[in-house]
């Protein structure tokens, strides 16, 4: 089993926290998608691949968008 479970984690709670107007924790949490991806990236996932992971799965929020950038 993969890491990559944990971008899963985060990106449900930011869209749960989007459609709950809670804007400040969705941003939060956009940072906190992109730090995790580093963090596998470094153990063995590149971070473009989590992020395309994540569009293709439609979670992709803006700190993943700025790292394809």
């Amino acid at each position: 089993m993969t890491n990559d479970w944990i971008i899963d984690v985060l990106t449900d709670l930011q869209r749960f926290s989007q459609k709950n107007s809670m804007r400040k924790l969705a941003d939060g949490l956009d940072d906190t998608i992109a730090l995790a991806a580093r963090e596998l990236s470094d153990a063995d996932m590149p971070v473009s691949r989590v992020c395309e992971l994540e569009q293709t799965r439609g979670h992709a929020g803006g700190a993943c968008k700025r790292q394809i950038a």
